[in-house]
This record gives structure tokens, sequence and C-alpha cells, in this order.
């Protein structure tokens, strides 16, 4: 199918970007990498009247660490860069482990991680691995800026906070108070499909105690899925085999699955319960090698 048809416009600045927003309603989308709107566009599931296409807009571009080791991924940020970035790979593993699992080439050598948040699939990955390390978004509009952690971010299967004539220009990972372990596991049923079942694990620690834990699960639920009682089980202890196995059967509980062509949603809560022991033991092994 075609979408209908549309006004295009290619602001040079955010200032332009915004009035075009505010002017256009509440029929104008923003267009960073496309890969979520386009397709909708063309089913017509999304009619915009307006489409403001930011990629002319500079200084979007970057993901960078502050001194204090912040990380902070500009809107026109791309998937693929972060595939390749070295300051993944060693800073930060929850992100360096998902970011080769989103989605195709095709689709991370557009897509933008700022654009998959604001998209907020339930089965986008991206969302899960940013809630488990406490980040959040900063938007911009026409009454300034503001930060809105990624847990109040998104209201619900594809819908997030944002005013109409707002961008989403950035998103904020927290430094680390600690030395920082993780990963991101996804089961889906071809290489690029949707999670079947994705778990996000981050981890802060100092010496064996465990100072701050973040889990989130992808595709078990209406939207993604912060176990704050699994990670809660966790901090302030030493992991162990008990520990980990209630982190497990906690994020297991908290899953919200359906039954499916996927799978049952038995067969689900039991991966959920999978992936957590294996990230987490995972995190075990790599303390002990350490010590």
């Amino acid at each position: 199918m075609y979408p209908s048809r549309f006004r295009y416009e290619a602001p040079r600045s955010l200032a332009e970007a915004i009035g075009l927003l505010h002017d256009g309603g509440d029929y104008a989308k923003v267009l960073a990498g496309g890969q979520s709107l386009v397709p909708l566009m063309k089913l017509r599931f999304a009619s915009p009247e307006l489409v403001v296409d930011i990629n002319n807009v500079p200084g979007l571009d970057y993901h960078r660490a502050d001194p204090d080791g912040t990380l902070r991924i500009g809107a026109l940020c791309r998937h693929v860069d972060l595939e390749r970035s070295d300051l993944l790979k060693t800073t930060q593993p929850t992100m360096a482990s998902a970011a080769p699992l989103i989605a195709d080439p095709i689709v991370r050598n557009r897509g933008t991680l700022v654009g998959s948040l604001c998209h907020a699939d339930p089965q986008g990955d991206w969302a899960s691995v940013v809630l488990a390390l406490g980040g959040s978004v900063v938007a911009r509009g026409p009454r300034g800026m503001r930060a809105i952690p990624l847990a109040d971010f998104v209201t619900g299967p594809f819908q997030n906070v944002l005013d109409q004539d707002e961008i989403a220009v950035e998103a904020v990972i927290p430094a680390a108070q600690g030395t920082r372990s993780g990963g991101y596991l996804k089961l889906e049923r071809r290489v690029g499909d949707f999670a079947t079942v994705g778990v996000a694990v981050a981890l802060e620690t100092s010496g064996e105690t465990v100072t701050r834990a973040g889990i989130a699960l992808t595709g078990v639920g209406g939207s993604t899925i912060g176990v704050t009682e699994a990670a809660d089980a966790l901090t302030g202890r030493p992991l162990t085999a008990e520990s980990i196995a209630q982190a497990a059967d906690l994020a297991a509980q908290a899953a919200r699955p359906r039954t499916d062509h996927r799978g049952s949603a038995e067969y689900k809560r039991h991966i959920v319960r999978t992936f957590v022991v294996r990230l987490l033991s995972r995190t075990d092994a790599a303390a002990e090698r350490a010590a």
C-alpha cells in the first residue's frame, strides 16, 4: 500500500522543527530513522498530514560520555553506531550486548535508539535495556527542556508522554556508582525478528556486593516491564545461587505473556526465568574470575 497524502518538511534547526510541530498540531510526526514510522504510514496505520524530517538538524548524531561517566545518545545516533562503538564495549556491557540484536542490518543502518524509545513498541529491545540501566529521555519543546525517566516515559503500547510540539533529543544513561556488568538475551524465531522474549540485566557492584540492579523484560506484556522486586532482591548482598534463583522467579512472576503462535504463556515465563539465571550467572562467574 501507499501512504496517504502528506506534507514534508526538512528543517535545519531544532527551533524550526519545534515550530513546525507546534503549527502542525496532532497531525504532525517526527521522522529520524523512519524504520517505524514509514512502515506504519505505508500500511495506513498512521496518516500524518505533516512529516518533519530532523535529519538535517546538526549536532544530534552523537553518543558520548561526560567526565563523570554519564552516557548521552543523540536523537540521530543510529543503531549501527552503537553496535560498532568502542565506548559501549568498554563501559556499557548491557547496551553492547543488545546492539547487534536490534532488528537486522538494514534497520540498524537507519534506525535510532531515541526513535525506538519514542515508538514504545512492547517488543522493542532498547526500551528494556535503557529501563534496566535507569535511563531517561530528554525532550525539548517551546517551553524548554525536560528530562523524563524511561519508567515514566512510556504510558502504554506505542504511547509516550511527549507533547505534540516536543522532540526527544537525547537519551541519557546515568553514570555507574560501581563496577558495571550485565547483558541482554533475546529469543527470536529468526534473525531480525521481534523478540518472543527479551531480558535485560544491568548490575553495579562494589567488591562482592550488588549496589544497584536493574532487570527489564521485552515482549511479555503490553509494555516494557521493569522488574523492581527482582532488582531489590539482588541489591545490598552478594550474588549467590539462592539470590539468582529468587530474582529469576520474581521476574517470571512479573511477566504478563499471552499464548500465541510464538509459544504458550507458560513457555515464555520459563524463558524469562532461564534468561535471568543465565545473565546473572555470567555476571557471578565474571566476578569470581576477577577476584
